[in-house]
């Protein structure tokens, strides 16, 4: 008898904003990211409660296997802030980061939102492809300027941060 092989589907990712109760995981995500910054589970928690609007969660059969935290800026609501991209090793290579920034501008929580900014030190190849793919699909126009520096802002503990800025070329049109 001859086993027939079909093709193997990728299983299904979804997206939804977090709550409160997602917090836990999403601290548990973040650990197993390194070199990811990890926060409090407590400053997760905020963000699932205070943030949803504008964070994902990623989750495949129920699992969370990606997250962006992100706001909008509080004295410039044409900005969205993304202060974090995690995804789980069970996840990587199909283009989820970028996905999930894609789902995150599209939703109405975002009317408005004509540029993103992120920070990312020099040698974070893997954020600067994710963002730089990401402006390309939203035909944007990606800058950078030294923001957070090291000696300055990080008393010389902590790499200069970027502040990466993404114009979009027009409104994005959001899903319906």
């Amino acid at each position: 008898m001859h086993k027939i092989e079909g093709s193997k589907q990728k299983p299904q990712i979804t997206f939804r904003k977090p709550g409160r109760e997602d917090g836990s995981a999403i601290w548990d995500l973040i650990a197993s990211c390194h070199p990811l910054d990890e926060n409090s589970m407590y400053c997760n928690l905020i963000q699932c409660d205070h943030f949803s609007d504008t964070c994902v969660l990623a989750e495949m059969n129920g699992e969370p296997v990606g997250w962006i935290s992100a706001y909008r800026m509080p004295d410039d609501l044409e900005t969205l802030f993304v202060w974090q991209v995690a995804v789980s090793e069970k996840a990587r290579g199909q283009g989820l980061g970028t996905r999930m920034l894609e789902h995150l501008v599209e939703r109405e929580d975002c009317d408005g939102v004509n540029r993103l900014q992120t920070t990312i030190t020099l040698d974070n190849d893997a954020s600067w492809a994710l963002f730089g793919r990401f402006s390309t699909n939203v035909s944007g126009k990606l800058t950078s300027q030294p923001y957070f520096q090291r000696d300055h802002h990080f008393d010389g503990r902590h790499a200069t941060e970027h502040m990466v800025t993404i114009r979009f070329a027009e409104e994005l049109k959001r899903a319906a």
